[in-house]
Parts: structure tokens; C-alpha cells; sequence
């Protein structure tokens, strides 16, 4: 086992690893008759622990941990979670969240790291737990301003630089590759990287050790005794801690609600197997996540298996099997992978598509297909479709929509509610509540996952001895503050979410979403005004322009109304000040029109007064 040692210099590289030493696991430091060690400001984690536990009079009191979440409370997506000891802070994911209904226009959205940036000195490195978007789709965005070591496994690592490179920002950021077992020093913080089950290989876990205790930071995980890869989470190390202590469990909490065991990803196998058996006659669609390579390569074997060509529709797709290939995490056999544009080239029966577009994404493959806008493929009555994921809440309707057109088409369609061809990387109650018996945790932290979610898995803790004081529900930006002994809630951090808009980063904020909104449900009008730049005489009739809110053509009376109703506005105004004020004069006519509107439309279009001096 390696240990990676690193403090403000950069990476000293690897030495052979030494249990770490120190007040760890929540226990208090003891006196002792040595001369007091000195306490280096920038010394490594060792010598700090062994210094504040060998001093010669009363022990010093030791600072507090502070753990918080920029992103993932509350919400599915946008995961980014900060520990902060001292003069150290170590960020663990930095992912992305897709907007909702209310965010029209928006492409992604992203964390607030403006605490980030304020401290920005004692931020010591970025550790990513595995290689969904969610969690480290905000990189390159988040690099871009704070630009700190990244580490992760080896998937993980040829994920990012994929997405970097696309940003084409890759060479100028520090990205460090680990694996299970590797320890890895990081200011005031040891890290060990435990191996775990998720549905992206190479995904793990974190415990991080820290001068008050150690806290085990599950990331996304579920148990999975004949994963696809053939190793299983580390439960030993697990239960390991556990009996040396542990101080807090953070740990997943998608799957709180659900009873039970989540199903192997193997047994999603057997039945592409026994799919692709009885589809003798006819071309068969696969639909999936891009990154869930192990489910990609299921329906890889199935299709050699079975004789059949494999071609690969979606950018993110091809991109992950081309990464996930290189690096050896794919078996493909020579020959099974045709271009897309090659698939009439051989009859039906001897053809497997394998396409993004499981949530129904308007722009993504099988969405595409669907809508009879796919440049290669079009669906017909001799395809069976299978969409092999379920719903992200939110994406109900849009997949519904997606399975509807399908079967327009005459495809007989193969989805969750129909088959088991789906199962889930995230651990159900029975599984989160083995975690929190073999790790044992002082404290418990739920996170990933909206309000209910974290609730129930709090209930779980309780069920499995946790004190209920000693449960922590947290909101976004929330300060979980602990010194080893006891634990609170203090205080906050500047959070919220940052939106991106085509090249734009943060410049839409919630007046220009509320203007959008507000376009969209009552449409625009827009009043343009000729005045006579000397008198303030009104030259001609003002200019009326609908857009969204009437079509002008049939709604000739109103518009006429609209403009009767501007020129007495105007006519008030002057009564009123002798003086030119257009900024009132424009305040006037939204005022007039606004009443008239909304009492004979029962709509409020926005209005745009234009004033034109001539």
C-alpha cells in the first residue's frame, strides 16, 4: 500500500505507508513526559497529530472539523461536499444538475464556490468518488476559477480528461490517478481510498482521516456481490474502521425509501440474454446511460453471444466506450463494433444499436429515432426497443413521450415498468443499514438525495443505534461543526446554484429567469412612441408589436384599443408635468395598459414602452 504525501508544494511522491499517528477516532490526546514536539505550521499531517498528543502540560484543544455541502442536499445532482480543518480544505466531487421547469433556456447547473474562491489558499485538492456526470460534471467550470489537484481512479481520471479536453482546457490542470488502498496526504487530512459497487466501474469510497476522528464518505454506492468486475466492495476495510471508530458516516441516501436489496448487475445480463434469444427476427435498440459500461457490456456479450453487430449512437457514449476500452475496462471482441452508418449494410436480425436517450432527453439518440429526426436509424414495426434504465424524478413525462412515439411506430417496446431490465447502483434500506452497522459511526450525515430521502435514511441510523440527536439533516451551505466529542449545526456558507447558459457562467441569475418566465407563459408587447424631441408632441400613432401573446392579424380590435389606450396615457402624463420625463411617461403606459390587459385577457404580457425622439 502506497501513501501519498503532500503539503503546499505539491506531491513529495510515494513512500512506504505508516499507520497514521495522532488524535484520530475521536479520542482526546493524552499527556505525556516528552518535551513538547513543535507544531509547524506547514508540517505534514503526521508531525501535526503527533505534536498536539505528545505535549507535556494540559493538551491543547484541538480546532473543530467543519463539514458542509456546496451541491446534493435536497436535490439529485450538483454533489460537491467540503471537510475544512484549520488551514486546510479538502473538496470531495464537483458535479453538475440538469435544469428543471423553471429554468427555461438553462443548459446546466453547477455549485457555488464562492467560499471556495475566498479561501482558496487552503483548498488542498479535489477527490472524486467515481465518474458520473453529477459528480464531476462541474469540473471544468470549477477548475477554470480554482485551480487544485484532482484525484481519482483510473476511469475516473480518463473521464475528466474527456470532458476537459472537450473544453479544451486539459494540459494546464494537475490530475492525479489513485486506487483502492492508496493513502494520500492532503494538509491536515489522510485519505484512504476503499473500493466500492456503483453502476460506473472503478468507483470508491473515502476515509478521511482527520485529528478529531475519521469520517467515511461512502459517494454512491451499493452492494453488489457478483459485480461485473468481479470484485466487491471492501467491506472488511469497512468494518475494519469501524471497530478502530468512526467519528461520522456520510453516506448516500437515493435509495432510503426502497426495501430490500438492490439486484446484482448481473442478473440484467441474464435477461439481455434471454431477450436477445427470442428476438430471432428482428433489429433490437438498447438503451442505457452513457457511463454504465458494465451494462454496455452486457449487451455486448449478449450480442456476440448471439451473432449480432454492435453500433453506438450518441457522442457521450461513443466517447466513454473509446475511454473505457483503452483502459481496459471493456472486452470487445475484434470486429462486434460497427459505424452507425453501417447498419443496413446487414440484416435486422444481425444488428444491435446501443444508444443514449434513457431519460427521454430531447436531443439524445433514442429521442431522435423517435421523432423520426435521426440522421441513421428509423424506427419501424420489426425493432424491439429496450430502455434499460428508469426514471431520474423529473424525467417521467419526457420518457413517456419517448415510449409513446415507439409504439406510434409499430415497435414493440421493453421498458421498467414492463421487465426487470434495469437495476439501480444505489444501495436500498437493508444495504445502508449493513453500512451503518458495520462501520458503527458516532455521528451519522445523510446526504445525496432530496429531503425525504435523507429523512428516511436518518430513521434507518436511529433503527440501527444511532442516537437521534446524533443525526444530522442538513441543507445546502449548512456548517456540520464537530470537535470529536461533541457535534452541531453552526452557521452557514455562501451557496446556491450557479447557471449556465450557452458560454454564459452565472450571468443568468433570477430577474432575467423570472423575465423568461414570464415571456413564456404571457408572451410581450412592445409600444413604440414617435415624440417630438422640442414640444414632447406625439408624431404619429404609436407602433404596437405582439409576440406570444396575440396574433395581430386576428385580434385587430385589440390592438386598436391598445393604442387609444397609450395616447391617453401619454395625454395623463402631460397633464400632469409639463416637464418631458420619459422614464414616467414609459411607468404611465405600462400602468394604463397593464390594468386594461389583464381585466380583458385575464393575461399580463410583459410591455415595452419605446420612446423614439424625433
Amino acid at each position: 500500500m502506497a501513501i501519498i504525501q503532500k503539503n503546499n508544494s505539491g506531491m513529495k511522491g510515494a513512500h512506504t505507508a505508516k499507520k497514521p499517528t495522532g488524535a484520530m477516532n475521536g479520542s482526546r490526546p493524552q499527556k505525556a513526559k516528552a518535551a513538547p514536539a513543535p507544531v509547524r505550521k506547514n508540517a505534514g499531517i503526521k508531525n501535526r497529530m503527533t505534536a498536539l498528543k505528545t505535549q507535556k502540560h494540559e493538551p491543547k484543544k484541538l480546532s473543530k472539523l467543519k463539514f458542509y455541502s456546496l451541491g446534493g442536499l435536497d436535490e439529485i445532482g450538483k454533489n460537491m461536499y467540503v471537510y475544512e480543518y484549520e488551514d486546510s480544505i479538502l473538496v470531495v466531487d464537483s458535479g453538475l444538475a440538469f435544469p428543471d421547469d423553471e429554468m427555461p433556456g438553462i443548459d446546466l447547473v453547477i455549485p457555488d464556490i464562492s467560499y471556495l474562491l475566498k479561501n482558496r489558499e487552503k483548498v488542498v485538492g479535489i477527490i472524486i468518488t467515481h465518474g458520473h456526470e453529477d459528480h464531476i460534471g462541474a469540473l471544468p467550470y470549477v477548475l477554470k476559477e480554482l485551480n487544485v489537484p484532482v484525484y481519482g481512479t483510473n476511469l475516473t481520471i480518463g473521464l475528466i480528461k474527456c470532458k476537459l479536453s472537450e473544453h479544451g482546457s486539459l494540459n494546464q490542470y494537475k490530475l492525479n490517478t489513485v486506487k483502492a488502498g492508496n493513502k494520500l496526504g492532503l494538509g491536515n487530512f489522510l485519505v484512504e481510498v476503499i473500493h466500492s459497487n456503483h453502476s460506473i466501474a472503478d468507483s470508491v469510497m473515502f476515509a478521511i482521516h482527520t485529528p478529531v476522528g475519521t469520517v467515511i464518505h461512502t459517494g454512491d454506492f451499493k452492494i453488489d456481490c457478483t459485480p461485473i468486475d468481479g470484485t466487491m466492495i471492501d467491506l472488511a476495510k469497512l468494518g475494519e474502521l469501524g471497530k478502530k471508530g468512526v467519528l461520522a458516516l456520510v453516506s448516500d441516501s437515493t435509495n432510503a425509501e426502497r426495501q430490500g436489496y438492490t439486484m446484482s448487475e448481473r442478473s440484467v445480463g441474464a435477461k439481455f440474454d434471454e431477450i436477445f434469444s427470442s428476438a430471432t427476427d428482428r433489429r433490437i435498440i438498447v438503451a442505457t446511460f452513457a457511463s454504465n459500461i458494465h451494462r454496455v457490456q452486457q449487451v455486448i456479450n449478449s450480442a456476440v453471444k448471439y451473432g449480432r453487430k454492435v453500433a453506438v449512437s450518441g457522442r457521450s457514449m461513443e466517447n466513454i466506450l473509446d475511454v473505457a476500452s483503452e483502459l481496459g475496462y471493456m472486452k470487445i471482441p475484434k470486429g462486434t463494433i460497427i459505424k452507425l452508418d453501417e447498419v443496413k449494410k446487414f440484416p435486422p436480425n444481425r444488428v444491435v444499436v446501443c444508444t443514449t436517450g434513457s431519460q427521454g432527453e430531447p436531443m439524445a439518440g433514442l429521442s431522435r429515432m423517435a421523432m423520426n429526426d435521426h440522421k441513421t436509424i428509423e424506427i419501424t414495426s420489426n425493432d424491439l426497443v429496450v430502455i434499460s434504465a428508469s426514471p431520474i424524478p423529473g424525467n417521467e413525462k419526457m420518457i413517456s413521450k419517448v415510449v409513446d412515439e415507439l409504439f406510434k411506430k409499430g415497435a414493440e417496446v421493453i421498458y421498467n415498468a414492463l421487465d426487470d431490465i434495469h437495476v439501480s447502483g444505489h444501495a436500498k434500506a437493508e444495504e445502508l443499514k449493513i453500512i451503518i452497522g458495520i462501520t458503527k459511526p458516532k455521528f451519522f450525515i445523510p446526504v445525496h438525495g432530496e429531503h425525504r430521502h435523507l429523512m428516511l435514511h436518518k430513521h434507518l441510523a436511529e433503527l440501527m443505534g444511532v442516537p437521534p440527536e446524533n443525526g444530522f439533516i442538513m441543507g445546502v451551505g449548512q456548517v456540520f461543526e464537530t470537535d470529536g466529542e461533541t457535534a452541531k449545526i453552526n452557521g452557514s456558507v455562501p451557496s446556491g446554484k450557479v447557471l449556465i447558459d450557452g458560454l454564459g457562467v452565472g450571468d443568468v441569475g433570477n430577474i432575467v429567469l423570472r423575465d423568461r418566465k414570464h415571456l413564456a407563459q404571457d408572451g410581450l408587447i412592445v409600444i413604440i412612441v414617435s415624440m417630438d424631441s422640442v414640444t414632447g408632441e406625439v408624431v404619429s400613432d404609436p407602433d404596437i408589436i405582439s409576440r406570444g401573446f396575440v396574433y395581430m392579424r386576428e385580434s385587430e380590435d385589440l390592438i386598436s384599443e391598445i393604442r387609444e389606450r397609450t395616447l391617453d396615457a401619454i395625454e395623463d402624463c402631460r397633464y400632469e408635468s409639463s416637464q418631458k420625463d420619459w422614464g414616467a411617461l414609459k411607468v404611465a403606459i405600462r400602468s394604463h395598459l397593464n390594468t386594461y390587459l389583464y381585466q380583458k385577457t385575464k393575461r399580463s404580457p410583459m410591455l415595452l414602452p419605446v420612446i423614439v425622439e424625433v
